[in-house]
């Protein structure tokens, strides 16, 4: 009788552990917490704020909340695969060395999938797909330019670290590229108190920037003769991992397998309308 007890009890605890396993988090029963970075100052994509309305999540080591589309983006992975989220701030130089190190496990934060950090990081997705446009003021000099041949002798910048200042700007013949803007919020109020004559960015920044400052005009060149020159890696958003983390890569890609363009464009609609007009 207590060799089929302790036979019962052995199978008992054998079924407990398979089930612990089972949640995510190895053999301690925990799920699995995804430790994402980003800049929380980078809207419509990522912003902070002071409370977890509409569905923010706090930010690792502050007392305010993230949200945006990246936030948005990261919790509908979590969602998929039964993980926990935890949102870490760090700014925009500091993203890809902390995936690097392993202090988080990943960084959605509108990067692009360009070559250069191809070799520094792995990516999964695209999880958008952004148009490269320039922001100007309404009633401004170049308010109705209609190429970026047209803003010969303007003055310009963008956020540095950014295919916007790397790869577009030095398009533009006879433009005058100022110094490079530490962040998003910094590029625009560059543009808003006339510090240059426009910006460049992409499309979803360009619109929640509208919203904030409705003085502000978008150009849309893509597509047309006199746009600028870029190629896939410029305009797909990635999430990036560490190097070799294949089974991580894996998770994040089947998450957002069944998702396309139509859904990525209305997750970032959903995020432009909730943003903070400070952001």
């Amino acid at each position: 009788m207590k060799k089929i007890t302790a036979i019962i009890l052995s199978a008992l605890m054998l079924s407990c552990l398979v089930v612990l396993s089972s949640c995510g988090g190895g053999g301690n029963g925990e799920k699995k917490v995804l430790k994402v970075a980003m800049e929380c100052a980078y809207a419509p994509y990522n912003w902070a704020q002071t409370d977890d309305s509409n569905g923010s999540v706090p930010i690792h080591g502050r007392a305010d909340f993230a949200n945006g589309y990246d936030v948005m983006i990261a919790k509908k992975i979590c969602e998929k695969n039964g993980w926990d989220l935890e949102i870490y701030s760090l700014d925009w130089d500091a993203l890809i060395p902390a995936v690097q190190t392993g202090q988080v496990d990943c960084v959605i934060a509108g990067q692009s999938m360009t070559e250069d950090r191809k070799q520094q990081v792995d990516f999964a997705g695209p999880y958008l797909y952004a148009t490269i446009v320039c922001l100007v003021k309404a009633d401004g000099a170049y308010a109705n330019a209609s190429s970026i041949s047209d803003f010969a002798g303007a003055k310009c910048t963008s956020q540095l670290g950014t295919i916007w200042y790397d790869t577009c700007l030095p398009q533009v013949t006879g433009a005058t590229i100022l110094a490079g803007k530490e962040s998003a919020p910094a590029m625009l109020m560059a543009l808003e108190t006339g510090e240059v004559d426009f910006v460049c960015t992409d499309m979803p920044t360009a619109q929640a920037a509208v919203i904030a400052y409705p003085d502000m005009k978008i150009l849309d060149f893509a597509g047309k003769e006199g746009g600028f020159t870029v190629d896939e890696g410029d305009i797909n958003i990635g999430i990036s991992v560490q190097k070799g983390n294949t089974e991580l890569l894996n998770a994040i890609n089947k998450a957002l397998s069944g998702m396309g363009a139509e859904d990525f464009n209305k997750i970032m609609a959903d995020a432009i309308k909730i943003q903070p007009v400070s952001n």
